[in-house]
């Protein structure tokens, strides 16, 4: 038995570096174990919780935002790479839901997406100057939203920025962030 808790504190731990980004619930999963199970294996290996790991792995590998204060970005930013590319994680709320039917308001997923396309410029003056939006499936509390911002083209005061957003690896909003920027 002992040997058995062992295998799987390894393959857990390798699991988590490869990944750090996976949800105890995703490795219960896997290993076939309880939630609870996952958790006490991480304590014993003093691996932190999803959130410690992904402010961890953000704080090596982001770029300094300069349009926006990091605490006007809606959404938790894990990767910054100023006019290239850029990642943000929304764990959906019940505040973030419609109470009567536990769908995520747009308005939310719109944030994430448009404070992301801010924060990938590279500049210190930032603003949407335009944007083509589509919702492609309903989104509920509970579910994490993963944003991934791509700089598409950027000109002398302008940057196209598309974002898209999923749960899972399926879409749930895409847009096209046409956003004026000061003059390079």
């Amino acid at each position: 038995m002992k040997r058995k808790k062992q295998d799987r504190q390894r393959h857990l731990k390798e699991t988590i570096d490869a990944n750090p980004f996976i949800t105890d619930e995703a490795l219960a999963d896997r290993f076939g174990v309880s939630i609870q199970t996952i958790r006490l294996d991480r304590m014993e290996l003093s691996i932190p919780e999803l959130r410690e790991r992904i402010k961890d792995v953000a704080q090596k590998q982001l770029d300094e935002v300069k349009a926006l204060p990091m605490e006007e970005v809606f959404g938790e930013i894990v990767d910054l790479q100023l006019d290239e590319r850029a990642i943000s994680i929304l764990d959906v709320k019940k505040e973030h839901v419609f109470s009567r039917t536990g769908i995520a308001r747009g308005h939310y997923l719109f944030a994430q997406a448009n404070s992301l396309a801010v924060a990938i410029i590279d500049d210190d003056l930032a603003l949407t100057a335009k944007a083509t939006i589509r919702f492609t499936r309903q989104v509920k509390a509970g579910e994490r939203v993963v944003a991934k911002a791509e700089v598409q083209k950027v000109e002398r005061d302008r940057t196209l920025v598309v974002v898209n957003s999923f749960v899972g690896q399926e879409l749930v909003f895409s847009g096209d962030f046409l956003m004026y920027r000061s003059a390079q």
